[in-house]
Protein backbone atom coordinates (compact mmCIF):
# COMPACT_ATOMS: atom_id res chain seq x y z
CA UNK A 1 0.00 0.00 0.00
CA UNK A 2 1.45 3.53 -0.87
CA UNK A 3 -0.53 6.81 -0.13
CA UNK A 4 -1.62 9.26 -2.71
CA UNK A 5 0.06 12.70 -3.52
CA UNK A 6 -0.99 15.60 -1.43
CA UNK A 7 -3.73 17.34 -2.68
CA UNK A 8 -5.90 13.56 -3.43
CA UNK A 9 -9.15 13.44 -1.73
CA UNK A 10 -9.70 10.37 0.52
CA UNK A 11 -12.88 10.25 2.12
CA UNK A 12 -16.40 8.80 2.69
CA UNK A 13 -20.06 9.56 2.01
CA UNK A 14 -23.29 10.02 2.99
CA UNK A 15 -26.82 10.43 2.00
CA UNK A 16 -28.82 13.28 3.94
CA UNK A 17 -32.39 10.91 4.28
CA UNK A 18 -30.28 7.62 4.94
CA UNK A 19 -28.39 9.54 8.26
CA UNK A 20 -30.08 12.25 9.46
CA UNK A 21 -33.30 11.17 10.67
CA UNK A 22 -36.79 12.69 10.94
CA UNK A 23 -36.99 13.89 7.23
CA UNK A 24 -40.46 14.54 7.70
CA UNK A 25 -41.03 16.72 4.50
CA UNK A 26 -39.70 14.44 2.03
CA UNK A 27 -41.32 12.05 -0.46
CA UNK A 28 -39.25 9.23 1.18
CA UNK A 29 -40.43 9.62 4.78
CA UNK A 30 -44.43 9.74 3.55
CA UNK A 31 -44.31 6.72 1.49
CA UNK A 32 -42.46 5.04 4.34
CA UNK A 33 -44.82 5.46 6.13
CA UNK A 34 -47.91 4.16 4.07
CA UNK A 35 -49.72 1.04 4.50
CA UNK A 36 -48.61 -0.53 1.11
CA UNK A 37 -45.46 0.76 1.08
CA UNK A 38 -42.49 -0.79 -0.24
CA UNK A 39 -39.82 0.21 2.52
CA UNK A 40 -39.33 -2.85 5.03
CA UNK A 41 -39.07 -0.87 7.77
CA UNK A 42 -39.05 3.52 8.52
CA UNK A 43 -36.13 5.34 8.78
CA UNK A 44 -37.02 7.59 11.95
CA UNK A 45 -34.36 9.17 13.40
CA UNK A 46 -31.83 6.69 10.95
CA UNK A 47 -28.25 7.75 13.02
CA UNK A 48 -29.15 10.84 14.02
CA UNK A 49 -26.37 12.35 12.36
CA UNK A 50 -28.98 15.93 12.45
CA UNK A 51 -27.48 16.39 15.92
CA UNK A 52 -24.42 14.02 15.19
CA UNK A 53 -22.77 15.06 12.70
CA UNK A 54 -19.66 16.96 14.55
CA UNK A 55 -18.85 13.69 16.32
CA UNK A 56 -19.24 12.03 12.91
CA UNK A 57 -16.89 14.33 10.82
CA UNK A 58 -14.11 14.51 13.80
CA UNK A 59 -13.86 10.51 13.67
CA UNK A 60 -13.61 10.99 9.89
CA UNK A 61 -10.84 13.39 10.26
CA UNK A 62 -9.00 11.47 13.63
CA UNK A 63 -8.91 7.89 11.27
CA UNK A 64 -7.11 10.20 8.31
CA UNK A 65 -9.54 11.29 6.02
CA UNK A 66 -9.46 14.11 4.57
CA UNK A 67 -13.35 14.94 2.65
CA UNK A 68 -16.43 13.89 3.58
CA UNK A 69 -19.59 13.57 0.66
CA UNK A 70 -22.72 14.20 2.46
CA UNK A 71 -25.91 16.09 1.17
CA UNK A 72 -28.14 19.25 1.39
CA UNK A 73 -31.70 17.79 2.08
CA UNK A 74 -34.10 19.26 -0.39
CA UNK A 75 -37.11 18.83 1.95
CA UNK A 76 -35.64 20.52 4.60
CA UNK A 77 -34.71 23.87 2.66
CA UNK A 78 -37.87 24.08 1.22
CA UNK A 79 -40.71 22.16 3.22
CA UNK A 80 -43.49 23.93 1.12
CA UNK A 81 -43.35 24.97 -2.36
CA UNK A 82 -41.85 28.41 -2.31
CA UNK A 83 -41.11 28.76 1.18
CA UNK A 84 -37.23 28.36 2.19
CA UNK A 85 -36.30 27.21 5.82
CA UNK A 86 -33.19 29.75 7.12
CA UNK A 87 -32.32 27.90 9.95
CA UNK A 88 -32.20 24.77 8.08
CA UNK A 89 -29.93 26.58 5.74
CA UNK A 90 -27.63 27.75 8.77
CA UNK A 91 -27.63 23.60 9.83
CA UNK A 92 -25.82 22.72 6.71
CA UNK A 93 -23.44 26.17 6.85
CA UNK A 94 -22.74 24.70 10.17
CA UNK A 95 -21.76 20.80 8.31
CA UNK A 96 -19.57 22.71 6.18
CA UNK A 97 -17.76 24.60 8.85
CA UNK A 98 -17.40 21.57 10.92
CA UNK A 99 -15.75 20.76 8.07
CA UNK A 100 -12.78 23.37 7.47
CA UNK A 101 -12.33 23.13 11.27
CA UNK A 102 -11.54 19.41 10.98
CA UNK A 103 -9.27 19.85 7.63
CA UNK A 104 -12.10 18.08 5.71
CA UNK A 105 -13.00 19.06 2.27
CA UNK A 106 -16.56 18.89 2.14
CA UNK A 107 -17.92 17.60 -1.23
CA UNK A 108 -21.76 18.75 -1.28
CA UNK A 109 -24.61 16.76 -3.48
CA UNK A 110 -27.89 19.25 -3.68
CA UNK A 111 -29.89 16.16 -4.53
CA UNK A 112 -29.56 12.67 -3.12
CA UNK A 113 -32.57 10.50 -3.97
CA UNK A 114 -34.96 12.03 -1.87
CA UNK A 115 -37.22 15.23 -2.80
CA UNK A 116 -39.91 17.68 -1.38
CA UNK A 117 -43.14 15.91 -1.07
CA UNK A 118 -44.72 18.97 -2.55
CA UNK A 119 -42.10 18.05 -5.74
CA UNK A 120 -43.67 14.49 -6.23
CA UNK A 121 -47.74 16.80 -5.99
CA UNK A 122 -46.50 18.45 -8.64
CA UNK A 123 -45.67 15.28 -11.04
CA UNK A 124 -42.55 14.54 -9.70
CA UNK A 125 -39.09 14.35 -12.11
CA UNK A 126 -41.91 14.35 -14.96
CA UNK A 127 -42.74 17.18 -14.36
CA UNK A 128 -42.08 20.04 -16.71
CA UNK A 129 -41.62 22.65 -13.93
CA UNK A 130 -39.32 20.54 -11.79
CA UNK A 131 -36.32 21.96 -13.63
CA UNK A 132 -37.27 25.54 -12.73
CA UNK A 133 -37.99 24.32 -9.17
CA UNK A 134 -34.99 22.67 -8.49
CA UNK A 135 -32.84 26.03 -9.88
CA UNK A 136 -35.06 27.93 -7.32
CA UNK A 137 -33.97 25.30 -4.38
CA UNK A 138 -29.84 25.33 -5.86
CA UNK A 139 -30.18 29.55 -6.06
CA UNK A 140 -30.89 29.95 -2.56
CA UNK A 141 -28.55 27.19 -1.09
CA UNK A 142 -25.77 28.91 -3.57
CA UNK A 143 -26.05 32.15 -2.80
CA UNK A 144 -25.91 31.46 0.95
CA UNK A 145 -23.52 28.62 1.13
CA UNK A 146 -21.40 28.38 -2.29
CA UNK A 147 -18.68 30.80 -1.27
CA UNK A 148 -17.30 27.90 1.07
CA UNK A 149 -17.48 25.50 -1.34
CA UNK A 150 -14.91 24.06 -3.61
CA UNK A 151 -17.18 21.20 -5.06
CA UNK A 152 -21.10 20.44 -5.69
CA UNK A 153 -22.95 17.44 -7.06
CA UNK A 154 -25.86 18.88 -8.40
CA UNK A 155 -28.22 15.07 -8.57
CA UNK A 156 -26.72 12.09 -8.03
CA UNK A 157 -27.01 9.28 -9.53
CA UNK A 158 -28.88 11.13 -12.41
CA UNK A 159 -29.21 7.92 -14.54
CA UNK A 160 -30.74 5.58 -11.73
CA UNK A 161 -34.22 6.12 -13.09
CA UNK A 162 -33.20 4.67 -16.31
CA UNK A 163 -31.81 1.76 -14.38
CA UNK A 164 -35.05 1.03 -12.60
CA UNK A 165 -37.13 1.42 -15.66
CA UNK A 166 -34.56 -1.17 -17.45
CA UNK A 167 -35.12 -3.60 -14.43
CA UNK A 168 -38.54 -3.26 -14.37
CA UNK A 169 -38.61 -4.41 -18.40
CA UNK A 170 -36.91 -7.40 -17.64
CA UNK A 171 -39.37 -8.08 -14.88
CA UNK A 172 -42.14 -8.12 -16.95
CA UNK A 173 -41.11 -9.56 -19.78
CA UNK A 174 -39.81 -12.78 -17.11
CA UNK A 175 -43.46 -12.63 -16.03
CA UNK A 176 -45.14 -12.73 -19.00
CA UNK A 177 -42.51 -15.57 -20.54
CA UNK A 178 -43.73 -17.56 -17.10
CA UNK A 179 -47.29 -16.77 -17.75
CA UNK A 180 -47.17 -17.91 -20.98
CA UNK A 181 -45.57 -21.18 -19.85
CA UNK A 182 -48.62 -21.66 -18.07
CA UNK A 183 -50.92 -21.20 -20.77
CA UNK A 184 -49.11 -23.52 -22.71
CA UNK A 185 -49.40 -26.65 -20.36
CA UNK A 186 -53.49 -26.15 -20.82
CA UNK A 187 -56.36 -28.17 -19.14
CA UNK A 188 -55.96 -28.57 -15.42
CA UNK A 189 -52.15 -27.60 -15.14
CA UNK A 190 -53.25 -24.59 -16.44
CA UNK A 191 -55.73 -23.70 -14.15
CA UNK A 192 -53.83 -24.98 -11.18
CA UNK A 193 -51.53 -23.05 -12.14
CA UNK A 194 -53.75 -19.71 -12.19
CA UNK A 195 -55.03 -21.22 -8.97
CA UNK A 196 -50.95 -21.39 -7.52
CA UNK A 197 -51.05 -18.04 -8.96
CA UNK A 198 -53.18 -16.48 -6.02
CA UNK A 199 -49.88 -14.47 -4.92
CA UNK A 200 -50.23 -12.86 -8.24
CA UNK A 201 -53.85 -11.96 -7.58
CA UNK A 202 -53.16 -10.41 -4.28
CA UNK A 203 -50.34 -8.48 -6.09
CA UNK A 204 -52.70 -6.96 -7.54
CA UNK A 205 -55.17 -5.97 -5.08
CA UNK A 206 -52.50 -4.38 -3.64
CA UNK A 207 -51.38 -2.36 -5.94
CA UNK A 208 -54.91 -1.35 -6.83
CA UNK A 209 -55.03 -0.22 -3.13
CA UNK A 210 -51.60 1.24 -3.01
CA UNK A 211 -52.73 3.37 -5.84
CA UNK A 212 -55.63 4.89 -3.76
CA UNK A 213 -53.50 5.57 -1.04
CA UNK A 214 -50.72 7.01 -3.39
CA UNK A 215 -53.62 9.31 -4.48
CA UNK A 216 -54.39 10.02 -0.35
CA UNK A 217 -50.95 11.01 0.37
CA UNK A 218 -49.30 12.24 -2.93
CA UNK A 219 -52.19 13.28 -4.71
CA UNK A 220 -51.56 11.26 -7.67
CA UNK A 221 -51.79 6.97 -8.23
CA UNK A 222 -48.75 6.96 -9.55
CA UNK A 223 -46.42 9.71 -8.34
CA UNK A 224 -43.13 9.82 -10.33
CA UNK A 225 -39.81 9.57 -7.50
CA UNK A 226 -36.48 10.42 -8.84
CA UNK A 227 -36.33 6.50 -8.17
CA UNK A 228 -39.35 5.72 -10.33
CA UNK A 229 -39.02 4.12 -13.74
CA UNK A 230 -38.16 6.62 -15.55
CA UNK A 231 -39.65 7.66 -19.75
CA UNK A 232 -37.25 9.04 -22.03
CA UNK A 233 -38.42 12.72 -21.39
CA UNK A 234 -38.73 12.20 -17.89
CA UNK A 235 -34.20 11.30 -18.45
CA UNK A 236 -34.16 14.60 -20.20
CA UNK A 237 -35.88 16.30 -17.49
CA UNK A 238 -33.02 15.16 -15.13
CA UNK A 239 -30.36 16.66 -17.44
CA UNK A 240 -32.54 20.32 -17.92
CA UNK A 241 -32.53 19.94 -13.62
CA UNK A 242 -28.93 19.26 -14.09
CA UNK A 243 -27.96 21.95 -16.56
CA UNK A 244 -30.18 24.79 -14.70
CA UNK A 245 -28.67 24.27 -11.67
CA UNK A 246 -24.85 24.74 -12.82
CA UNK A 247 -25.63 27.51 -14.88
CA UNK A 248 -26.55 29.21 -11.46
CA UNK A 249 -24.01 27.77 -9.65
CA UNK A 250 -21.72 29.20 -12.37
CA UNK A 251 -23.23 32.21 -12.18
CA UNK A 252 -23.39 32.90 -8.55
CA UNK A 253 -19.82 31.05 -7.32
CA UNK A 254 -17.59 30.39 -10.23
CA UNK A 255 -14.83 29.25 -8.35
CA UNK A 256 -17.08 25.84 -7.40
CA UNK A 257 -16.59 22.54 -9.40
CA UNK A 258 -19.75 21.30 -10.32
CA UNK A 259 -20.76 18.10 -11.60
CA UNK A 260 -23.13 15.39 -10.80
CA UNK A 261 -22.83 11.73 -10.52
CA UNK A 262 -23.66 8.95 -12.13
CA UNK A 263 -24.64 4.68 -11.40
CA UNK A 264 -21.87 2.71 -13.16
CA UNK A 265 -21.36 -0.71 -14.03
CA UNK A 266 -18.22 -2.24 -15.29
CA UNK A 267 -20.14 -3.98 -18.30
CA UNK A 268 -18.46 -6.78 -19.49
CA UNK A 269 -19.60 -8.68 -22.75
CA UNK A 270 -19.06 -12.51 -23.38
CA UNK A 271 -19.37 -13.92 -26.95
CA UNK A 272 -22.75 -12.55 -28.60
CA UNK A 273 -23.27 -10.43 -25.28
CA UNK A 274 -21.92 -7.15 -27.45
CA UNK A 275 -24.17 -5.78 -28.48
CA UNK A 276 -26.54 -5.70 -25.41
CA UNK A 277 -23.45 -4.79 -23.26
CA UNK A 278 -22.73 -1.54 -25.77
CA UNK A 279 -26.58 -0.55 -25.66
CA UNK A 280 -26.48 -0.72 -21.91
CA UNK A 281 -23.18 1.05 -21.66
CA UNK A 282 -25.22 3.63 -23.59
CA UNK A 283 -28.17 4.00 -21.72
CA UNK A 284 -25.70 4.11 -17.87
CA UNK A 285 -23.38 6.59 -19.62
CA UNK A 286 -22.80 7.23 -23.60
CA UNK A 287 -25.74 9.47 -23.78
CA UNK A 288 -25.23 11.88 -20.62
CA UNK A 289 -22.07 13.11 -22.92
CA UNK A 290 -23.41 16.09 -24.55
CA UNK A 291 -25.23 17.08 -21.46
CA UNK A 292 -22.47 16.90 -19.41
CA UNK A 293 -19.42 18.01 -21.25
CA UNK A 294 -19.55 21.06 -19.72
CA UNK A 295 -19.18 20.08 -16.24
CA UNK A 296 -15.52 20.53 -14.41
CA UNK A 297 -15.99 16.74 -12.84
CA UNK A 298 -18.16 13.49 -13.13
CA UNK A 299 -18.65 11.82 -9.86
CA UNK A 300 -18.41 7.82 -11.00
CA UNK A 301 -20.42 5.49 -8.80
CA UNK A 302 -19.67 1.70 -8.76
CA UNK A 303 -19.86 -1.12 -6.76
CA UNK A 304 -19.55 -4.36 -9.10
CA UNK A 305 -19.75 -5.54 -12.65
CA UNK A 306 -22.53 -6.31 -15.04
CA UNK A 307 -21.81 -9.63 -17.55
CA UNK A 308 -23.55 -9.77 -20.61
CA UNK A 309 -23.84 -12.90 -23.24
CA UNK A 310 -25.99 -14.08 -26.09
CA UNK A 311 -29.18 -14.67 -24.06
CA UNK A 312 -28.80 -11.09 -21.98
CA UNK A 313 -27.76 -10.71 -18.57
CA UNK A 314 -26.04 -13.06 -16.52
CA UNK A 315 -25.95 -14.23 -13.01
CA UNK A 316 -22.82 -13.78 -10.64
CA UNK A 317 -20.26 -16.77 -11.59
CA UNK A 318 -20.93 -19.66 -9.58
CA UNK A 319 -18.90 -20.05 -6.57
CA UNK A 320 -18.50 -16.26 -6.47
CA UNK A 321 -18.61 -13.98 -3.57
CA UNK A 322 -21.54 -11.71 -3.00
CA UNK A 323 -21.99 -8.77 -0.62
CA UNK A 324 -25.51 -8.31 1.36
CA UNK A 325 -27.04 -6.93 -1.56
CA UNK A 326 -26.20 -9.74 -3.51
CA UNK A 327 -23.53 -7.74 -5.73
CA UNK A 328 -20.36 -9.87 -6.39
CA UNK A 329 -17.62 -8.96 -5.00
CA UNK A 330 -15.49 -7.45 -7.75
CA UNK A 331 -13.65 -4.15 -6.34
CA UNK A 332 -11.49 -4.70 -9.68
CA UNK A 333 -14.43 -2.86 -11.35
CA UNK A 334 -13.90 0.45 -10.72
CA UNK A 335 -10.53 1.12 -12.32
CA UNK A 336 -12.10 -0.15 -15.46
CA UNK A 337 -15.00 1.97 -15.51
CA UNK A 338 -13.03 5.06 -14.69
CA UNK A 339 -10.85 3.64 -17.67
CA UNK A 340 -13.61 3.63 -19.61
CA UNK A 341 -15.27 6.71 -18.13
CA UNK A 342 -12.15 8.79 -18.91
CA UNK A 343 -12.27 7.74 -22.85
CA UNK A 344 -15.31 10.18 -23.33
CA UNK A 345 -15.77 12.78 -20.32
CA UNK A 346 -12.49 14.90 -20.62
CA UNK A 347 -13.09 16.65 -16.77
CA UNK A 348 -12.21 15.82 -13.84
CA UNK A 349 -12.67 12.30 -11.50
CA UNK A 350 -14.23 12.03 -8.89
CA UNK A 351 -15.21 8.36 -6.93
CA UNK A 352 -18.17 9.74 -5.31
CA UNK A 353 -18.95 6.35 -3.88
CA UNK A 354 -17.47 2.58 -3.85
CA UNK A 355 -18.18 0.22 -1.06
CA UNK A 356 -19.61 -3.32 0.04
CA UNK A 357 -22.05 -4.14 2.34
CA UNK A 358 -20.75 -6.96 4.68
CA UNK A 359 -20.60 -7.74 8.29
CA UNK A 360 -17.08 -8.66 7.65
CA UNK A 361 -14.92 -6.03 8.06
CA UNK A 362 -12.05 -7.81 6.44
CA UNK A 363 -13.58 -8.18 3.33
CA UNK A 364 -14.04 -4.13 3.39
CA UNK A 365 -10.86 -3.76 3.66
CA UNK A 366 -9.55 -5.94 0.97
CA UNK A 367 -12.49 -4.47 -1.17
CA UNK A 368 -10.73 -1.10 -0.70
CA UNK A 369 -7.11 -2.56 -0.60
CA UNK A 370 -7.88 -3.73 -4.38
CA UNK A 371 -10.19 -0.81 -5.22
CA UNK A 372 -7.57 1.73 -4.50
CA UNK A 373 -4.90 -0.22 -6.24
CA UNK A 374 -6.85 -0.02 -9.02
CA UNK A 375 -7.27 3.90 -8.76
CA UNK A 376 -3.67 4.17 -8.46
CA UNK A 377 -2.82 2.84 -11.51
CA UNK A 378 -5.08 4.98 -13.49
CA UNK A 379 -3.76 7.96 -11.21
CA UNK A 380 -0.01 6.67 -12.58
CA UNK A 381 -1.15 6.38 -16.26
CA UNK A 382 -2.44 10.21 -16.35
CA UNK A 383 -6.10 9.34 -15.41
CA UNK A 384 -7.71 13.08 -14.03
CA UNK A 385 -8.70 11.25 -11.22
CA UNK A 386 -9.08 13.79 -7.74
CA UNK A 387 -10.56 12.15 -5.16
CA UNK A 388 -12.39 8.62 -3.55
CA UNK A 389 -14.84 8.59 -1.12
CA UNK A 390 -16.05 5.07 0.01
CA UNK A 391 -19.65 4.13 0.66
CA UNK A 392 -20.72 4.85 3.15
CA UNK A 393 -19.57 6.57 6.77
CA UNK A 394 -21.63 5.09 8.87
CA UNK A 395 -23.63 1.91 8.83
CA UNK A 396 -27.62 3.35 7.46
CA UNK A 397 -30.87 3.53 6.13
CA UNK A 398 -30.55 1.50 3.03
CA UNK A 399 -33.91 2.83 1.60
CA UNK A 400 -35.94 -0.06 0.89
CA UNK A 401 -33.99 -2.44 2.43
CA UNK A 402 -33.90 -0.81 5.74
CA UNK A 403 -30.78 -0.79 8.03
CA UNK A 404 -30.16 -4.82 7.23
CA UNK A 405 -27.35 -3.69 4.95
CA UNK A 406 -24.42 -2.87 6.65
CA UNK A 407 -21.80 -0.85 4.16
CA UNK A 408 -20.67 1.70 7.03
CA UNK A 409 -16.87 2.17 7.85
CA UNK A 410 -18.16 2.96 11.58
CA UNK A 411 -20.95 1.02 13.28
CA UNK A 412 -24.02 2.59 14.87
CA UNK A 413 -25.93 1.02 17.66
CA UNK A 414 -29.14 2.45 17.24
CA UNK A 415 -30.45 0.13 20.39
CA UNK A 416 -28.13 1.89 22.47
CA UNK A 417 -27.91 5.49 21.80
CA UNK A 418 -26.75 5.50 18.41
CA UNK A 419 -23.28 4.90 19.87
CA UNK A 420 -20.48 4.84 17.03
CA UNK A 421 -17.35 2.56 16.87
CA UNK A 422 -15.20 2.97 14.32
CA UNK A 423 -14.24 -0.15 12.68
CA UNK A 424 -10.68 -0.98 10.88
CA UNK A 425 -11.66 -0.24 7.48
CA UNK A 426 -11.97 3.72 8.46
CA UNK A 427 -8.35 3.80 9.60
CA UNK A 428 -6.69 1.56 7.14
CA UNK A 429 -8.79 3.98 4.06
CA UNK A 430 -7.37 7.43 6.22
CA UNK A 431 -3.81 5.72 6.03
CA UNK A 432 -3.96 6.45 2.13
CA UNK A 433 -4.49 10.00 2.54
CA UNK A 434 -1.07 12.07 2.14
CA UNK A 435 -0.06 13.75 5.76
CA UNK A 436 -0.23 16.99 6.43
Amino acid sequence: MKQFAPGFLIGAATAPHQVEGNNTNSDCWAAEQMRYTNYTEPSLDACDHYHKYAQDIRLLAEAGLNAYRFGIEWARIEPEEGKFDAAQLEHYRAVIRCCRQNGVEPIVTLHHFSSPKWLIAKGGWEAETTPADFARYVRYVMEALGGELRYVCTINEANMGVQVAAIAERYKKQMMAQMAQMQKAGGQQAEAGVQMGMNLQKMLENQQAAAAENVEVFGTAQPQFFTSPRTPRGDELVMEAHKAARAVIRELCPQVKVGLTLSLHDIQALPGGEAEAQKVWDEEFTHYLPAIAGDDFLGVQNYTRARYDASGSMTAPEGAETTQMGYEFYPQALEHVIRKVAAGFHGELLVTENGIATADDTRRVAFIEQALAGVQRCVADGLPVKGYCHWSLMDNFEWQKGFAMQFGLIAVDRAHGQARTPKPSLAYLGSYAAKA
